[in-house]
């Protein structure tokens, strides 16, 4: 298991809200997102701090403070299993709630979000969120709440056009759940010349099935049953062993160039452009495979954690003698680290030759960034979107990276 001490206890209203208020705007935005960050579809703008409109500035500094510090719209664009985390935390950012809004950020009389000690040791008592996080990087703190010292956007696409995005500087930051090695067929040299990969949590790929083959009995299968159905070998539910489900099935996949489709060739297949004859269907964004595995007979897909549901449910998978249950608590779980379809998921920004800033951001990126990188980041937009935070090593050797363009020696928490 990851060695971060997992945040226990029960769900709460907050995090309700937060895990809800993601997959709306994601449902929303539907198919929407074009490359230059403008859509995403209704709910793909990250809250009012920036119309989104002109994706292609990539916040090249038409805007400034009275320190000299870009306040330009930062937008990010990509893949729709990043989204949630990713739009999430623009609507935070965008709202520049004060510590007195407990629910959210800081402490009240009744609640304090996740991280709450260590952010207040650290001055977060007296300063809303943007401006707290953007103060670490020498932004002026704006003191207004929905005013925080630069707006954020996040369109939804995928992660071959988000990193595609990010390369051409169509946008700020190019979300992605696929390595931009395989997105982009780069080699790791030129992804290290180019991008930081910056990882903001991981998500345990699952394989679902719609309720019907739940309900026949289909609660586990094996990395090479998969591999069958997905390469066109095993048509029929009952060729399974031990299945007794007289259905055909019905393969559901990720479109080609999604970070999700990706991830799953490498990972249970063996290579990004391994073939997938099995396939019946194909749709562009998770929220699309949800609703056709609830709607279909017989379907089965892979897709991301935080859009798994009662029709939609997860199954257990062997590999190599290890069965991989659903459940956190069990020996093996889909959430740990040394499950096979185990994927980091990413945020890209672009190495600029003349960046002044060093360390392959400007000060937006690195401070937007930084909001991801501890506990309350973790907390609040990965777990409350039902994805695996990152282990305690990961999380310091990201906040290293991130804190070569901070304004204090070290950034804590």
């Amino acid at each position: 298991m990851s060695d971060r001490n997992w945040v226990d206890g029960g769900v709460s209203r907050r995090k309700v809200l937060i895990t809800s208020g993601a997959l709306g705007t994601a449902g929303l935005a539907g198919c929407g997102g074009s490359s230059d960050g403008s859509s995403g579809g209704d709910g793909g703008d990250g809250g009012d701090g920036g119309d989104g409109s002109d994706g292609s500035d990539g916040g090249d500094g038409d805007g400034g403070d009275s320190s000299g510090q870009n306040t330009a719209l930062l937008n990010a664009e990509g893949s729709s299993t990043v989204y949630p985390i990713s739009n999430t935390g623009s609507s935070y950012w965008n709202s520049n709630a004060p510590p007195s809004d407990g629910e959210y950020w800081g402490a009240n009389d009744e609640t304090s979000v996740p991280g709450w000690d260590a952010l207040s040791s650290d001055g977060a008592d007296d300063m809303l969120i943007a401006d707290y996080f953007s103060a670490k990087f020498g932004f002026e703190p704006t003191e207004q709440r929905s005013s925080p010292p630069f707006p954020t956007t996040v369109g939804l696409s995928h992660s071959g056009t988000g990193c595609e995005a990010v390369t051409e500087g169509l946008v700020d930051i190019g979300n992605s759940s696929g390595p931009i090695t395989a997105e982009l067929g780069w080699s790791e040299e030129k992804a290290q010349n180019e991008v930081v990969d910056n990882v903001v949590g991981r998500d345990g790929q699952p394989v679902v099935v719609s309720s019907d083959v739940s309900d026949a009995g289909v609660t586990q299968l094996t990395g090479e049953q998969i591999r069958g159905i997905y390469q066109g070998e095993i048509t029929n539910w009952s060729e399974i062993d031990g299945i007794d489900y007289d259905q055909e099935i019905y393969a559901i996949g990720r479109a080609e160039g999604s970070g999700t489709d990706t991830s799953f060739r490498l990972n249970m297949l063996g290579a990004a452009d391994a073939s997938m004859s099995g396939v019946d269907t194909r749709f562009g964004q998770n929220q699309q495979v949800a609703q056709a595995v609830g709607q279909n007979e017989g379907s089965i897909a892979y897709m991301a954690l935080a859009f798994t549901s009662e029709t939609v449910i997860p199954i257990s998978i062997e590999f190599d003698g290890t069965l991989y249950e659903t459940s956190r608590d069990a020996e093996n779980t889909i959430f740990d680290s040394e499950y096979p379809l185990n994927r980091d998921l990413h945020m890209y920004t672009l190495i600029e030759e003349n960046n002044p800033d060093g360390g392959g951001y400007d000060q937006r990126e690195a401070a937007f960034v930084n909001m991801f990188l501890n506990e309350f980041g973790q907390s609040v937009f990965v777990e409350g979107n039902n994805y695996i935070p990152l282990p305690t090593s990961d999380l310091e050797s990201m906040k290293e990276q991130v804190s070569s363009v901070a304004t204090e020696e070290l950034l804590s928490p």
